[in-house]
This record gives C-alpha cells, structure tokens and sequence, in this order.
C-alpha cells in the first residue's frame, strides 16, 4: 500500500497548485481548495470523505482513508463508533479506481471483512463493491 506523508497537503503530495477559487464559486470549491491546502494528517474524516465524495486527492486519500477504517473497524469491535460518510466515501468510487491499485483493493477487502455492524445502506454498497471488484483482489 502506498506510504502517505501525512504532513504534505494534496498540492504537495500531486504537485498540483489549484491556486484561489474563482470569486463567484460555492462554498464547496472554496472549501475543497482550502482542504487541499492542509496536511492530509489534519484532515477529519468526515473532511476525507467530502474530498474523496469529489475525487479529489483519490491516490493520496484512499490509502489514509482504508487505515482509517481499519482503525474504526477495530474500535466498533469494542463498542465503537463508524464514521459512515468516510466508509461511503470509500466504497463508493467507481471499481476501476480499486482495479487500478489491486494491493491497495485486497487492503479494503480485508478491512472491510473487520466491520460487524453497518447500516443495512452502507452494507449494500459494502457488498456492491465487493462483488464489483476482480476475483484475485
């Protein structure tokens, strides 16, 4: 799974500067190109799944995110909570982004496998994409 410098923003990370918003744009642009700004380690996960929700970062952010997850699935094992908007985020991208980074997929199948209490919504998109995904990953 690829290694993500937690303390780099997107633009650093892509070496892409989006520069200012235009001045007429929602507040979701402005908000996107802020976040893009900030290291990625300071992002929540419900700014996560906003970003990943756009395709924003998507090669920096699914690895951060699927760690993240595994985390989550770790603690809801012990009573805890399931950010369900960044779990949606992530399951939710279109297959070829996981076939494209089949380590990267079999992580997700694995840390997926770890949840044992998701709303019967999230879980159809869980298994969607599972079913979605190549045999080997």
């Amino acid at each position: 799974m690829r290694h993500v410098d937690r303390t780099k923003s997107l633009e650093q990370l892509d070496g892409e500067r989006w520069g200012d918003p235009p001045a007429d744009s929602t507040s979701l642009v402005r908000t996107v190109h802020k976040w893009r700004r900030r290291p990625v380690g300071t992002l929540a996960p419900h700014e996560l799944a906003r970003l990943i929700g756009q395709n924003v970062g998507l090669t920096w952010l699914l690895p951060l995110s699927v760690e993240i997850l595994r985390e989550e699935a770790a603690e809801q094992a012990e009573g805890g909570f399931v950010d369900g908007d960044l779990l949606y985020a992530v399951v939710t991208r279109n297959p070829e982004v996981w076939a494209a980074d089949p380590e990267l997929a079999r992580e997700l199948r694995r840390t997926l496998s770890l949840f044992t209490d998701l709303s019967r919504y999230v879980k159809q998109e869980v298994e969607d994409l599972l079913a979605s995904l190549p045999a080997d990953i």
